[in-house]
């Protein structure tokens, strides 16, 4: 067969430049034909194909020692490496992938950081009129919990979900995010704090299910707690106010009645131990309720720390 191609004919027809050419000649992947009369190095067909085997292999980031070896195999062999090739560029393609989601993760907020489950819990919150700040306080327990512990988030997520499916406890909810910016001494916090002991002692099994064990002992899960009662940005005094309300109510002797139909008769009086292991397992952000320190916490907000006196 006649060779009619120069070298940048060739390089041009084959997708390289002509110093790539003739780097694949000093490396001994491309016969390196002669000269024609007129001084220049024509290429033909066979040209054409063996560079453009080698351009194929070396953009799928085969080394060029190998590339060498895989032109001069037999036909089982070049075809068992190009397997091989082929399923390292699948999983590179599954990195690349990944990468994207997470870049596209940067637009979407949440999803980055958090289970996408979480996630879509946060947005709910946004669509029932959450303020920014009591989502961001929520998201933020939910890291933290994600980051330490998050064998906990599957079942605590579903919970959650169950609780802001009741209406009542939407109500509440929204309340408490409301009241961050109250004075401690707005005659509102009382009856907020009624409600919540009250739906916690008559509501959370059945709108959420019998409590089943849990991890509040977990140091992580504790220590979720600590992080979260650090951030003294996210305190109020009105939540804490509310805290102290829900606690004295607990342990008043006069506790709220169970609701008729309850599985309890309504003058037994409810486990105080489990109403607050409840309101704490029920929200990541106050999940380390400790034996001294029986105070429920507000849905979605830390433990407020007591200023020390002077």
């Amino acid at each position: 067969m006649a060779k009619l191609l120069t070298i940048g004919q060739l390089a041009s027809y084959c997708g390289v430049t002509v110093r790539a050419v003739r780097h694949y000649h000093r490396a001994g992947l491309l016969p390196e034909p002669g000269r024609d009369n007129s001084g220049y190095r024509r290429y033909g067909a066979q040209a054409v194909v063996d560079l453009v085997r080698i351009k194929v292999l070396a953009d799928a980031g085969v080394p060029l020692a190998q590339v060498s070896h895989l032109l001069n195999a037999d036909p089982d062999e070049f075809g068992a490496a190009v397997a091989g090739i082929d399923e390292a560029l699948q999983h590179q393609i599954g990195q690349l992938e990944h990468r994207r989601r997470q870049l596209a993760g940067l637009l979407a907020g949440d999803q980055l950081v958090l289970p996408s489950q979480v996630a879509e819990m946060l947005s709910a919150l946004r669509e029932m009129g959450v303020s920014e700040q009591g989502v961001q306080i929520e998201r933020d327990g939910w890291i933290l919990l994600a980051a330490l512990s998050p064998e906990v988030v599957p079942q605590w997520t579903r919970q959650k979900r169950a609780a802001l499916a009741d209406p009542e406890f939407r109500r509440i909810y929204l309340a408490y995010d409301q009241a961050r910016d109250w004075d401690p001494a707005d005659p509102r916090l009382k009856p907020l704090a009624d409600r919540t002991v009250e739906w916690m002692a008559n509501r959370h099994d059945a709108v959420i299910g019998a409590r089943p064990s849990t991890l509040l002992s977990e140091p992580n899960v504790i220590l979720v707690a600590q992080l979260m009662d650090a951030e003294s940005a996210y305190t109020s005094p009105a939540l804490n106010r509310l805290a102290e309300l829900c606690r004295s109510q607990l342990n008043s002797p006069a506790q709220p009645p169970r609701h008729h139909g309850s599985s309890q008769d309504m003058t037994e009086q409810p486990d105080l131990a489990n109403v607050t292991d409840q309101i704490s397992q029920l929200l990541p952000e106050s999940t380390a309720s400790s034996s001294n320190d029986p105070t429920p916490r507000p849905p979605g907000r830390p433990r407020r720390k007591q200023p020390k006196r002077s």
